[in-house]
């Protein structure tokens, strides 16, 4: 990790826990010290876990699979929004519905709902129901479109989840623990690390925090996208590569033994036909 990353987390008050009688006694080994009655939270550890963090993720987007990222408080949605939207991953900043994850068939069916309200609003803009139900339809398709529109073009659960606060999005880390999938968690010193899989300790209700944390993993989704799309041109060109050979005329194995028997013949009577030697003729 580069000096001038470090600074800048030390400059965003990633280091600044919650007051030492709000603290989980299992955050204990992230602790740096206290200060004025307030936690400071080691550097190192937030490092170590950071960078931990982008190479796992990096690996899980290199390997075809997404990431979502969750976090609806109010210092976390904003930034969120911004740079997982510019990374083209999948997020929930308004509120986590549960069964994201568990029921997701529920949610991809709702999401369908959502393109086929959008279909009608498009072609004639509600002009062929009654005032009534277009404001039924409406209402129904703002509260589907701000609750799942981070979320309507995840095909499939992800590879991963980053989530910011995980005392306030316990639903989602349970889900996915279930379901086995792996969580990256940005935690302060008043949350509990067994919820995480690789846990980044570190503010979490600092907006300045929140945006290098989520900017570095974003760069690290971006990077292990970059790599899918470079295995895919290198796949397409060795698929090329072999359709080439595959296109190219092959002799069969009985043509080419006839072939080496006709040559053989050939040679034969070749020789047969050949005058003798001179000392072969003397002797004759």
């Amino acid at each position: 990790m580069s000096n001038p990353l470090v600074q800048e987390l030390i400059e965003a008050g990633i280091h600044f826990g919650q007051r030492a009688s709000n603290w989980n006694p299992r955050m204990s080994p992230y602790i740096y010290g206290k200060r004025s009655g307030i936690h400071i939270i080691d550097i190192k550890e937030t490092v170590k876990g950071l960078l931990l963090a982008k190479k796992f993720l990096t690996k899980v987007t290199a390997g075809g699979k997404d990431v979502c990222f969750v976090g609806t408080k109010r210092q976390a949605k904003g930034v969120i929004e911004q740079h997982v939207a510019d990374a083209g991953m999948h997020y929930v900043t308004e509120r986590w519905l549960g069964g994201t994850l568990t029921n997701f068939g529920t949610i991809r069916s709702r999401l369908k709902r959502l393109e086929e309200l959008e279909a009608i609003e498009q072609n004639d803009n509600f002009q062929s129901y009654s005032k009534k139900m277009e404001s039924q339809l409406r209402r129904e398709m703002r509260k589907i479109k701000r609750n799942l529109d981070g979320i309507r073009n995840m095909k499939k659960l992800p590879g991963a989840l980053v989530v910011i606060d995980v005392n306030r999005e316990t639903t989602s880390l349970k889900e996915a623990r279930k379901l086995g999938i792996p969580t990256v968690c940005l935690i302060d010193s008043d949350g509990d690390p067994e919820y995480a899989d690789i846990a980044i300790p570190g503010n979490d209700d600092s907006m300045r925090s929140i945006d290098v944390i989520i900017r570095e993993l974003c760069k690290a989704v971006a990077e292990g996208k970059s790599q899918r799309t470079g295995a895919a041109e290198g796949d397409q060109a060795a698929g090329d590569s072999g359709a080439e050979e595959s296109a190219r005329p092959r002799r069969s194995r009985r043509a080419q033994f006839r072939a080496e028997d006709a040559s053989g013949g050939a040679g034969s009577e070749v020789e047969d036909k050949m005058p003798a030697p001179a000392s072969q003729a003397a002797d004759n």
